[in-house]
């Protein structure tokens, strides 16, 4: 097993390789405006840092969200791309489930909550009860009307961070991290448990709109 995981749902635009027992090598840059500049050099450099071919990869893995619509599918259409040409499976992961067991591997043993920044002043955000388990599906809400839900709890995420206020108990990790991702996905596939399909999980319209009103003129 040679796993190619990468996820660019979040400000992160992150990397890893493993190899079905460890991480052999990762990459982390955050910043939210150069995912589609950012991705494929960092996966050459991934796979450098662990001296493979790209040709031994058997399979991708790939985080499909929640997360702003730009963003996300540079990751999901990399990993489609890749996944075409290798001739192997996709295989599609909740980002904030990555989150979460990245959070487990931090300590956090739960209950919890993840919540990731969804702009417009609101969070992409899921409770857990413990780093490998969900209870219910993700959503996207403003911090306070979901203040009741998570009181008292610990969060991670950027969104977290962000609305301290709310989350009263952010603890790390902040960002994605493609490792856990890749870690996450070795587990299920030990265990044969289903994938989602590498689509975009948006929970909301793109951030980019026509125009409403917007009047096409073509020429006579």
């Amino acid at each position: 097993m040679l796993l190619l995981a990468v996820d660019t749902a979040t400000p992160a635009v992150t990397v890893a390789l493993h190899d079905g027992e460890s991480v052999l090598a990762e990459s982390n840059q955050v910043d939210a405006r150069r995912h589609g500049e950012l991705l494929l050099p960092s996966v050459d450099a991934v796979l450098a840092d662990a001296g493979v071919k790209l040709e031994a990869v058997t399979g991708i893995v790939v985080g499909v969200g929640p997360g702003p619509y730009t963003g996300l599918r540079v990751g999901l259409v990399t990993a489609a791309t890749f996944a075409s040409v290798l001739g192997v499976p996709v295989h599609g992961l909740c980002t904030l489930d990555g989150l979460a067991y990245a959070a487990g591997a931090a300590g956090i043993e739960g209950p919890f909550t993840v919540a990731t920044d969804a702009r417009r002043k609101e969070v992409y955000w899921a409770r857990y009860e413990d780093p490998r388990t969900r209870t219910g599906e993700p959503a996207v809400d403003r911090p306070a009307d979901i203040a009741e839900r998570v009181a008292g709890l610990p969060a991670v995420g950027q969104g977290a961070q962000l609305y301290p206020e709310v989350f009263t108990d952010a603890r790390v990790p902040v960002h994605q991290s493609a490792a856990a991702l890749a870690a996450l996905a070795a587990e299920r596939l030990a265990e044969g448990a289903e994938f989602l399909p590498p689509t975009p999980l948006y929970l909301r319209r793109p951030d980019a709109e026509v125009p409403k009103n917007y009047k096409v003129v073509t020429p006579k």
